[in-house]
């Protein structure tokens, strides 16, 4: 019994032995890593920001009556022409009103056929002095009051008709179907957006630039838009700076246009706007590669190589981006280095062999 426990013993010894040569040897790894020196600046830059391609000719329909949508002629995706009838709306309603008004007109028309039969005839009476002024004036006054009922009947016909044209949602120009927001059998409520048409082939990025460099931005300026998705960038030019905050969060909407549109673009891809600084907006300040910012939650940093060639993690302050790079406000100084990329995982306290 004593040589078995004397054998588990020796056995839990040489494993605790393996595992802590292997950790041993995990820790003495050495991480081979590229280090690069901290770029500085000193002339024209670029102010790089976030946006979306939207088309430029883009509505959303809705109707300015309430009734259930009868019947959807289009799907998402369907082309369309100017004018084509997209949905329709119940007008049971309408039609009743319609009945209505044109029997309205039809009584108007008869008291101004009657009116206008007897000023015809006082008229003659009094120029044969068999009737007096104040006939003649009463007649007159009557007369014009059935035209102005008939007039009153005639408009609102032209009412009716253009709440029937809210009941049939048709194209306001040639298009795409981008969007559908109701269903047939749904209930249609005025100003309720139903569907989204946009008119593909120009395209445009919506953008926001901060306060600290709205001011540079200026309108017919030529900029540079990448696009994430494709991996490429196309020439764009600033048609549009708002020159107001308020409703934006201090930052103000600036509008891009695509000049070339060959590329497979689609509305709600995102895209980087970098707009050029001209040569006396000039700035000096320490960049780095963003591709080697680490980010921890809130937190952003770079590892950078201690004198005992380990990875050190520092954390930074960062300011504005410039194209790639990104401006260091504090925690790394010009002429510093620190680790654009390694060949294995690093962490705080890993050995490692520069390039």
């Amino acid at each position: 019994m004593q040589k078995l426990y004397f054998l588990l013993l020796i056995l839990l010894v040489g494993s605790c032995g393996k595992k802590e040569q292997k950790e041993q040897e995990v820790n003495d790894s050495v991480i081979p890593v590229t280090v690069k020196t901290v770029g500085e600046i000193d002339g024209p830059a670029m102010i790089s920001t976030s946006g979306k391609i939207e088309a430029v000719k883009s509505a959303n329909l809705s109707t300015r009556v309430m009734g259930h949508v009868d019947k959807i002629y289009v799907r998402i995706g369907d082309k369309v022409s100017k004018g084509q009838l997209l949905l329709s709306i119940n007008n049971l309603d309408l039609s009743a009103k319609l009945a209505q008004v044109n029997a309205g007109i039809a009584e108007a028309s008869a008291a101004y056929d009657n009116a206008e039969k007897d000023l015809k005839r006082f008229t003659v009476l009094f120029q044969e002095k068999s009737a007096t002024q104040k006939e003649l004036d009463d007649i007159t006054a009557n007369f014009r009051m059935a035209e102005a009922r008939l007039e009153a009947a005639r408009q609102m016909k032209n009412e009716v008709n253009a709440q029937f044209s809210y009941a049939d949602i048709r194209a306001p120009f040639s298009g795409v179907v981008t969007n559908k927001f109701i269903k047939q059998g749904d209930m249609a409520n005025p100003g309720m957006p139903l569907m989204e048409v946009e008119a593909p082939g120009h395209y445009q990025v919506l953008t926001l630039v901060p306060e600290s460099e709205i001011t540079k931005i200026k309108q017919g300026m030529e900029v540079q838009v990448g696009l994430n998705s494709l991996e490429m960038n196309i020439p764009g030019e600033v048609v549009e700076v708002s020159s107001s905050s308020k409703n934006t969060g201090g930052q103000y909407r600036v509008k891009v246009a695509l000049l070339e549109t060959n590329a497979p673009i689609l509305t709600g891809m995102y895209a980087t706007v970098k707009f050029p600084i001209k040569a006396d907006d000039q700035v000096k300040a320490a960049l780095i590669p963003k591709e080697s910012i680490v980010h921890k939650g809130q937190l952003s940093g770079v590892y950078t190589v201690s004198e005992s060639n380990t990875a050190l993690l520092r954390w930074l302050r960062l300011g504005r981006s410039y194209g790639d790079r990104v401006e260091v406000l504090s925690g790394l100084s010009a002429d510093e280095s620190f680790i654009v990329s390694s060949d294995g995982k690093l962490y705080n306290g890993a050995k490692i062999a520069i390039k």
